[in-house]
């Protein structure tokens, strides 16, 4: 498959800035039609992507628990100064739910995700690519891209949702902690306060949308690794721009995404 190549250097002059954009923009056209022409051919890797599943998604449990508390935390602390003050208290626990469940929980796990996964997966396909593993997995009759690609994107699709999910929750715990602590608010009023906040046009976009983030992620990682080159600078290389470029379009997929949401589920 050919896909096209970036130029490395030191310093780069603006035509090669310029080559090196559009070739990430082909290349990640191209390695995406192909993801989706090879991904429902058998063999179908269902042990290769629990493994990454495993790799990529459950081991990133321990600091996206930090995060979704966290998240919760600040939200509600930085907000219940401002609801005091507009006699609006009541409205706490249904503001902190909406925004983690529409915006903050599924972007902010999304780009945790990317500075883990994007950036491992980068690497490992790039220290492969360099030390010619891939090659060699060529010239045994092995497809490369679907043992390596096609289920790492999956991986990373199916995985990021569960993850988001679980930031909400933790985020929403979060809130109620924060809340606790400043108000004489019972579980039974916030989580009464929350679930009648939430309507299916916030829990389903918001959840929906991580499937795409998740398939940013595992795809630009991947394309970045595989198409690596110029020794152990290479792979370097291939880490860091996975999550700038992973995190870029996360932001930018999710701008139009919001808009698209408003437009079949108004929030009025």
């Amino acid at each position: 498959m050919n896909i096209p190549k970036l130029i490395y250097g030191s310093r780069l002059n603006f035509k090669e800035s310029v080559h090196n954009f559009f070739a990430t923009i082909a290349g990640l056209s191209i390695i995406s039609l192909e993801f989706f022409r090879q991904v429902f051919l058998p063999p179908y890797e269902i042990a290769e992507i629990r493994k990454h599943m495993n790799e990529l998604g459950i081991k990133t449990f321990p600091i996206v628990s930090i995060t979704g508390l966290i998240i919760g935390l600040v939200l509600a602390m930085q907000s219940q100064p401002v609801f005091v003050r507009f006699g609006a208290s009541d409205f706490l626990p249904g503001t902190v739910a909406l925004s983690v469940v529409r915006e903050l929980g599924p972007v902010i796990t999304a780009l945790i995700f990317a500075g883990r996964v994007s950036s491992g997966i980068g690497a490992e396909l790039g220290s492969m690519r360099v030390t010619e593993q891939i090659d060699a997995m060529e010239v045994s009759a092995v497809n490369p891209f679907r043992y390596l690609i096609v289920t790492r994107v999956i991986a990373t699709t199916m995985i990021l949702p569960v993850l988001t999910i679980y930031v909400i929750f933790l985020a929403v715990f979060g809130g109620y902690i924060a809340v606790i602590i400043t108000e004489n608010m019972s579980f039974a009023y916030y989580k009464n306060a929350v679930i009648s906040s939430i309507q299916y046009g916030d829990l389903i976009p918001g959840i929906a949308k991580t499937f795409i983030f998740g398939f940013i992620v595992g795809i630009v990682g991947s394309y970045k690794g595989f198409t690596a080159e110029g020794g152990t600078e290479g792979v370097g290389k291939a880490s860091t721009t996975s999550v700038v470029i992973a995190s870029l379009l996360i932001l930018l997929v999710d701008v139009v995404l919001v808009k698209l949401t408003l437009l079949v589920w108004p929030t009025t």
